[in-house]
C-alpha cells in the first residue's frame, strides 16, 4: 500500500496532512488495470474516483481520444458528484495502477473526519476548475 507521504505532493491530497491522508487510506483500494482495458465505459454508472499511482490513461468519445491522464490525475468525479452515467470511456494506454474511493466510502470519510473530506472536495473541484478553464481556452482559440 501507499504510504501516506508519497500522496502529499499531488493535488487531490493538497493541504491535508500525513496523519490525515493515513486516516482515508483505509476508505481506498488499490486497483491495477491492463493496456487497453476499459476503467470507466461511457454511459454506464461510475461510483468511484480514481487517482492514478502509475500508467496512463486516454478519455475516450466515439472513438475519439479527447485528454490524456497520468500519474497524479483523478478521474470518475464526474459521475460521482453528480451521481450521472459516464459521459466518456476511460481506457488504459499503459499498466495503470490507481487507487480509488467509492462514493460510500466518501460517506464514510465524512462521517469519520469532516475537515478532511472538505479538503477532498475542495481539491477536486479545484481540478474541475482547471479542467473546464483549459477546455475554455481551447475552444476560444
Amino acid at each position: 500500500m501507499i504510504q501516506p507521504s508519497a500522496l502529499q505532493k499531488y493535488a487531490l491530497f493538497g493541504g491535508l496532512e500525513e496523519e490525515q491522508i493515513g486516516n482515508i487510506l483505509p476508505f481506498m483500494e488499490e486497483e491495477k488495470f491492463a493496456p487497453e482495458e476499459l476503467i470507466i465505459t461511457e454511459g454506464k454508472p461510475n461510483d468511484r474516483i480514481f487517482f492514478i499511482t502509475e500508467g496512463q490513461v486516454a478519455v475516450v468519445k466515439n472513438g475519439i481520444i479527447l485528454e490524456r491522464f497520468g500519474e497524479g490525475d483523478v478521474f470518475g468525479e464526474m459521475e460521482v458528484l453528480d451521481v450521472m452515467p459516464a459521459v466518456a470511456s476511460i481506457k488504459a494506454l499503459t499498466p495503470v495502477t490507481a487507487i480509488t474511493t467509492s462514493n460510500k466510502s466518501l460517506r464514510d470519510i465524512y462521517k469519520k473526519d469532516i475537515i478532511t473530506f472538505t479538503l477532498i472536495l475542495m481539491n477536486l473541484a479545484r481540478d474541475l476548475v482547471r479542467r473546464l478553464r483549459k477546455m475554455d481556452e481551447a475552444f476560444a482559440s
